[in-house]
């Protein structure tokens, strides 16, 4: 059993870690969090704070996260900040790690943080390399080591890591049975739970709705017993290909009459259902500040993202979708209308945490959505900070 070891306190001198690319790559820097080994697909996320969340985000599981943030840790981590009750991350990379932090309301130290879960990562990193190389050669597997240092074996590891491509995930990380989450005056939302992060569904609760979660693998038919006033298809991890369970859950319950809303993982379902291709991206969209243009509107939003997969353009039927949204960086689809059922769906997360408020008015078109089909008046909530009506 490996030992933890905190090396941010008595003096203990900084413990040496490698990671290590599928590619032959290998860089060295400083153990931080739990001493001992893991591996993934190496990633990176361009947000400037927001660490914590992302290290919870369901969507995450597997993965290596690197930041691109040079500092990371400064303002400890809070439990108001988690958008799961563990990290999802596989292992952290980054440039400049923080011990001491400077926030009142912090609960603990980053470091601490990274102990108490047994979280393996590495910093003194030139990360800003490490993104270029990965944008010129594609998303590989990596494994962080401070036990094994040895390169030639390290890279074997990361060679023979599972590919993202192809593995179901979503069952790793989906409640092990249905609960609600909250009671209210509004509509009544089932969610599917494929790694549905607490921000989504506290963003619901705002908006007075009745929240249900349901496992992933939870007949139709269970979840229509419940009398439901619309589906919610969450964000997950993993290739949505490698799902058909999944895939025809969706397609039968777009013949339900029922409002349907679908994000990430969820949006890449529904279009799959729908007889549309989903395919793995070179690199994918990770970060809090990627421009999407509302088609509708002409409106730009800012947006938070975080997949590795995405709808192919040249597959949609118009008489089928409408294309609502689009990446202003590479023109990848990022949003859809659905003309053969009630529903839509997008590719980014308009919860936004974190990151910008800009898209939360998805959910009050699902909503809207909701009152025209089942009469159920849309309720009134507060205002949220940085939100637009």
């Amino acid at each position: 059993m490996n030992q933890t070891i905190d090396l941010s306190t008595n003096g203990n001198a900084p413990q040496p870690c490698k990671l290590a690319l599928a590619d032959g790559t290998v860089v060295t820097g400083v153990a931080i969090g739990h001493r001992g080994e893991t591996g993934g697909e190496l990633c990176f996320n361009t947000s400037m704070t927001g660490y914590q969340e992302i290290m919870t985000d369901p969507s995450y599981h597997g993965q290596i996260m690197m930041m691109t943030y040079p500092h990371i840790g400064n303002y400890g981590a809070m439990d108001i900040d988690m958008e799961a009750e563990r990290p999802m991350i596989a292992g952290l990379v980054v440039r400049s790690f923080t011990h001491r932090y400077s926030n009142q309301l912090a609960d603990e130290s980053l470091h601490n943080f990274m102990l108490r879960h047994r979280l393996v990562g590495i910093s003194g990193v030139d990360t800003r390399r490490l993104v270029r190389h990965i944008r010129a050669k594609g998303v590989m597997n990596a494994v962080i080591s401070s036990v094994d240092l040895d390169d030639e074996r390290l890279v074997e590891k990361a060679r023979a890591w599972p590919s993202m491509e192809g593995l179901e995930l979503a069952s790793r990380v989906t409640c092990e049975a249905a609960y609600d989450y909250s009671l209210g005056e509004g509509a009544r939302i089932a969610v599917y739970d494929y790694g549905v992060k607490l921000n989504i569904l506290r963003t619901f609760a705002r908006r007075g709705c009745t929240v249900r979660v349901f496992p992933a693998s939870t007949p139709l038919e269970t979840v229509l017993a419940w009398n439901p006033d619309g589906l919610f298809f969450s964000n997950g991890p993993g290739d949505p290909r490698a799902m058909p369970e999944a895939i025809e859950t969706v397609r039968r319950a777009m013949e339900t009459g029922l409002p349907l809303f679908g994000i990430c993982l969820g949006h890449q379902l529904m279009a799959l259902a729908l007889g549309l291709t989903v395919y793995k991206m070179f690199v994918g969209h990770r970060g809090a500040n990627h421009p999407v243009k509302n088609l509708q509107t002409g409106r730009v939003e800012v947006t938070t993202q975080n997949h590795g997969f995405a709808v192919d353009p040249a597959s949609l039927d118009p008489a089928k979708v409408e294309w609502t949204h689009v990446n202003l960086n590479d023109k990848t689809v990022e949003g859809l209308r659905f003309k053969t059922f009630v529903g839509l769906s997008v590719q980014y997360h308009p919860e936004a945490s974190p990151g910008p408020h800009d898209s939360r008015y998805l959910f009050d078109a699902f909503l809207r959505d909701i009152a025209e089909v089942r009469g159920v008046p849309v309720v009134r909530h507060a205002k949220e900070d940085g939100e637009r009506r």
